[in-house]
């Protein structure tokens, strides 16, 4: 896989059927019995996606960009028409949240770099690529976390919050490969000195 395009749904806050066929991955939202963003997996792997032209089932998430790409929406935006009518199902920043950390474990399992060509939204493939269908896509240039962000600087922030989701990964699994040394170390060290003591009962 070589990218990953960031979409919302265009619905309510748990996917519908048509939904999970063209997603990878969906970032629902519940609100009870405690407020979270869930996970929800597609009907395709995005492995389905290595190849969208030899007649196999993959997820069509992006008009003329759907080969190599990960297909990540957070659910929501029902009734969106601007930034002044956002409509009654905005994107919570949970799900936000819960989007970023997903998408910084995927750009690790799968070696995708964390840069604009690599990582972006709907709407920023939809810029760079105006002979295709996502020409004029508006996912997404709104965050109700973030009203005040202008539409052309979504992206960035959003890749800076993969980021630092993902450096926070690093450091845990440093910090695991650190502990685990340690204590090969000190079992190394026993049996040295195991083997030691045994040497000198000969």
């Amino acid at each position: 896989m070589k990218r990953i395009i960031i979409h919302w749904t265009a619905g309510t806050y748990a996917p519908n059927s048509v939904e999970l066929e063209h997603y990878h991955y969906l970032i629902g939202y519940e609100k009870l019995p405690s407020e979270r963003g869930i996970i929800h997996l597609g009907k395709c792997k995005p492995e389905d996606n290595l190849c969208c032209t030899d007649g196999s089932r993959y997820a069509p998430h992006t008009g003329g960009g759907n080969t190599g790409s990960i297909g990540v929406a957070i659910c929501g935006m029902l009734g969106f028409r601007d930034i002044k009518h956002i409509g009654n199902y905005p994107i919570k920043p949970i799900q936000m949240e819960v989007c970023y950390e997903l998408c910084a474990k995927l750009c690790r399992q799968y070696n995708i770099p964390i840069e604009k060509s690599t990582v972006m939204t709907h709407y920023e493939f939809g810029k760079k690529n105006p002979m295709t269908t996502s020409r004029g896509k508006v996912d997404i240039i709104y965050l109700s976390s973030n009203p005040s962000l202008p539409s052309n600087k979504i992206g960035d922030f959003i890749r800076n919050k993969i980021l630092w989701y993902f450096d926070k990964e690093q450091k845990e699994i440093d910090k695991q490969k650190a502990a685990e040394l340690r204590k090969l170390a000190r079992e190394q060290k026993k049996k040295d000195k195991e083997a030691k003591e045994a040497l000198n009962k000969e």
